[in-house]
């Protein structure tokens, strides 16, 4: 490291920004508030999903008097909120099974031959003692074509929705119909099966943990879009939507986002080249590591990868090269999409590089553990002794991938004080990454004090963000 890294990574108090924390909070101590992103959550069995609905179930049927299956049906299609079911039972029972799928407000007339029902599918009459399941909404139809209007739809993966066979009849069809009519052990449990994980999906308070192979259900006192993480696979994601975790973020805006990253095809050649030229002696340069400050191998020359500008003046004006400089002219309509593709392409670059140097990170943090087994086999000091260094790397990815969120969150946000405050916040969180990932890239050089120092700064700063942004 050279001698002007140490001081150019220092803190400008010139800031604009800078009266407003230490007017209200010193940045550098601990947050006041619990941390933004504390979800408690318990990661349950099938059997304890089971049992948990089962009770709500229970509850229900005990409460205004309907089957088991009827109370499926309205804890359902009202999100399991018992209490809300029973307000709307009691102020209006009809009302309540109309806008639950469950009556219909004029059922039809079943048409008979002879005292003979006629099955509208089959056009046949039908005894019955051969087998008749009319509805609530009154449409009656042979058992035989139930059982195979039944079986198809289970076929296709449907259970809760399986409805009425009418046209435009959306009358749902009791679990205990469908059961009883349905004869096949395997589309009786597939139907079982669907209808499980229909009813999981339904309830706000349980989600389906998205790691691969696990079969735990998360469920939470709150639905909130907040990490929540899988006590058996460790996977993590954020509840509200079921996605990766997002924070700052929040799930519309990053839905959005989402859809116009993989929207833009051109974007994709665009970032497609992973090599950029010395902007001092112009040599061919791959970045291979996920730190943003590199340093030429030819002339040694320290720059910024993302704007290629001098690394020193990073000293000054941290990170300016993070804020989008819009072009005050609106010009003409094609100047206009100019500056709109422009802008996008600014904040996708930086999405796309420190998604990339994640990746990169993780080869840093397979060359830490590499070393640290070294040192321990070598009698240099225990596991225990080394484990600073995987902590740093492991809040290394956690910042990072805070950073990352930021610019979906900043390139949504409308001009003004807010975006202005944001993007110094933001500005100052991606200096103290890159100071912490230049100071692990080369550990073996690096004070135990400085590096533990540096986490510290580093986690403060990302805290700061997210409890002034991150708004549930």
């Amino acid at each position: 490291m050279s001698e002007y890294d140490d001081e150019d990574m220092e803190y400008s108090d010139q800031d604009d920004y800078e009266d407003y924390y230490n007017a209200d909070r010193d940045v550098m101590s601990p947050p006041h508030n619990p941390d933004a992103e504390y979800f408690p959550v318990q990661c349950l069995t099938v059997d304890e999903v089971e049992k948990f609905l089962n009770e709500l179930v229970e509850q229900l049927c005990t409460s205004i008097h309907v089957t088991p299956s009827m109370s499926k049906v309205l804890l359902y299609e009202n999100k399991w909120a018992v209490q809300e079911v029973l307000w709307k039972y009691n102020e209006d029972p009809d009302k309540l099974f109309v806008a639950s799928r469950m009556k219909t407000l004029q059922p039809v007339t079943v048409k008979t031959i002879r005292d003979k029902f006629v099955c509208p599918v089959c056009v046949g009459p039908v005894a019955e003692e051969l087998g008749i399941t009319s509805l609530a909404c009154g449409h009656c139809y042979c058992d035989n074509c139930w059982r195979c209007h039944f079986e198809n739809k289970i076929k296709q993966g449907v259970s809760t929705e399986l409805s009425c066979m009418a046209l435009n009849c959306e009358l749902l069809v009791p679990e205990e119909i469908v059961l009883s009519t349905v004869n096949k052990p395997i589309l009786r449990k597939k139907y079982q099966h669907f209808a499980f994980r229909e009813y999981i999906k339904s309830h706000p308070l349980l989600r389906f943990c998205p790691g691969a192979n696990c079969t735990a259900v998360i469920k939470s006192k709150e639905s909130l879009a907040k990490k929540a993480i899988c006590t058996q696979c460790e996977t993590s994601f954020c509840f509200k939507c079921g996605n990766d975790y997002h924070a700052p973020t929040d799930c519309a805006t990053i839905k959005k986002w989402i859809t116009k990253c993989a929207d833009d095809s051109e974007t994709s050649n665009y970032i497609a080249a992973n090599t950029k030229d010395c902007p001092k002696c112009n040599i061919f340069i791959e970045k291979n590591g996920g730190c943003n400050h590199m340093q030429c191998l030819s002339c040694k020359f320290d720059f910024c990868w993302m704007c290629m500008g001098d690394w020193k003046a990073h000293g000054t004006e941290y990170y300016d090269c993070s804020k989008y400089r819009e072009n005050p002219q609106n010009g003409s309509e094609s100047a206009r999409a100019r500056e709109a593709l422009k802008k996008y392409l600014h904040y996708y670059e930086r999405w796309e590089n420190h998604s990339k140097s994640l990746q990169l990170e993780k080869q840093t943090l397979d060359k830490i553990k590499e070393r640290i087994n070294s040192k321990v086999m070598t009698s240099k000091g225990t596991w225990i002794d080394w484990q600073y260094l995987l902590d740093s790397a492991t809040l290394l990815a956690k910042c990072r991938y805070t950073l990352q969120y930021t610019y979906p969150y900043a390139y949504y946000m409308d001009n003004g004080p807010k975006k202005e405050l944001f993007e110094y916040q933001q500005a100052k969180l991606e200096a103290e990454i890159e100071n912490l990932s230049w100071k692990i890239e080369r550990a073996e050089t690096t004070d135990r004090g400085d590096l533990e120092n540096q986490m510290d700064i580093a986690e403060k700063r990302r805290a700061t963000m997210l409890q002034d942004f991150f708004h549930i």
